[in-house]
């Protein structure tokens, strides 16, 4: 059954100016849980309800399909997706979407660009972590960590060459048995990029699309005089004993922001939190920083930088951003103080 989303509100009501006259804009807002695990919000400008309602449930559908194809967990009637490709590690290759070779090519990518620390083939050591972290949360009493030889033995099955992709056959194959794929890192950022991408071709030229705090701007939005200002996005506070929820505000014109943090999801060992931000060198949770924001245009390689800079020291980090045009970052550190890339401030909502 064709699930609809449901309209919360209409804010306001704006007139563009256009070449032929004025043109009556309202803003609207929708949400919805399933995807991703965790809640969409879609922000938009539409000429009445009933449009923004379809613009909705075209991002749904979207949304829906790039969840069921990059799911590492779940079988779906009909889909071939990224458990399917670890179900069948050292077995055979499975031919999949199109859309899931264009992640993997994505992600491969974005490992070359991190210096290997953003590696989708990791999926053996993150899944002990997922597992414990699983029980700890379920039964606090029965929190533990993770053997060190357990994780070291599965990380001699992360070499990220051992991904076969086939793209004339559209098949991907995994040539070590003991490997797994996972693509938590990248996945939700890469699908908010592509369905704004299209959302964009059907006419939804203003709005904001939020996949748990993966955020990507699309044009402006209206102030009551109805001129354009950008989008104000803020950035959450990792600190959850504060009663300021945000660091910072900042003012984003069809760009992405993403942050990582310690704060995301994590478990508690005698006493300690352990966060699900795995350092593939030490395979422990990083402790250098509380959360690591990337601003740019593209919302997967956002989401990608932010997993992999938390894993850099901060000079590595600063010395990649720079090196990326159009990319910032801002860093809160362990102490509570704050770092930014050169241009970041720029952002910042005065």
């Amino acid at each position: 059954m064709k699930r609809v989303v449901t309209i919360i509100t209409v804010i306001a009501m704006i007139f563009n100016l256009t070449a032929c006259g004025s043109k009556a804009e309202q803003r609207f807002e929708s949400s919805f849980l399933e995807l991703f695990d965790t809640v969409t919000t879609i922000v938009g400008y539409a000429p009445d309800e009933k449009t923004f309602t379809e613009y909705s449930q075209m991002i749904y559908d979207r949304l829906e399909e790039y969840h069921q194809l990059y799911d590492i967990y779940h079988d779906y009637e009909g889909v071939n997706n990224i458990k399917t490709i670890n179900d069948n590690a050292g077995i055979r290759p499975v031919k999949v979407d199109q859309k899931i070779i264009d992640l993997l090519e994505f992600s491969i990518q974005a490992d070359q660009l991190t210096n290997d620390n953003v590696n989708i083939a990791f999926g053996s050591v993150l899944s002990i972590w997922h597992d414990y972290r699983t029980i700890g949360i379920d039964d606090p009493l029965s929190a533990e960590l993770p053997p060190t030889e357990e994780l070291q033995e599965m990380a001699k099955h992360t070499d990220i060459s051992n991904v076969k992709i086939d793209k004339e056959a559209s098949t991907v194959y995994l040539e070590d048995p003991l490997m797994k794929l996972d693509v938590g890192a990248i996945a939700k950022g890469y699908a908010t990029e592509m369905t704004a991408n299209y959302i964009i071709e059907q006419g939804f030229i203003n709005g904001m699309i939020s996949v748990g705090g993966n955020v990507r701007t699309i044009g402006t939005k209206f102030d009551d005089a109805g001129s354009k200002i950008p989008w104000s996005v803020g950035i959450q506070n990792p600190d959850q004993d504060s009663t300021q929820p945000t660091v910072h505000i900042l003012q984003l014109e069809d760009m992405s922001l993403v942050t990582s943090g310690v704060y995301e999801r994590y478990y508690t060992v005698d006493g300690k939190r352990y966060h699900h931000i795995i350092d593939p060198e030490t395979l422990m949770p990083s402790e250098l920083f509380q959360s690591v924001s990337i601003v740019c245009k593209d919302s997967g390689m956002a989401d990608a930088l932010s997993t992999s800079i938390f894993n850099m020291t901060l000079e590595e980090g600063k010395e990649l951003i720079e090196s990326l045009e159009d990319t910032e970052a801002f860093w809160i550190l362990k102490d509570g103080t704050y770092e930014y890339s050169t241009g970041f401030e720029t952002y910042i909502r005065k």
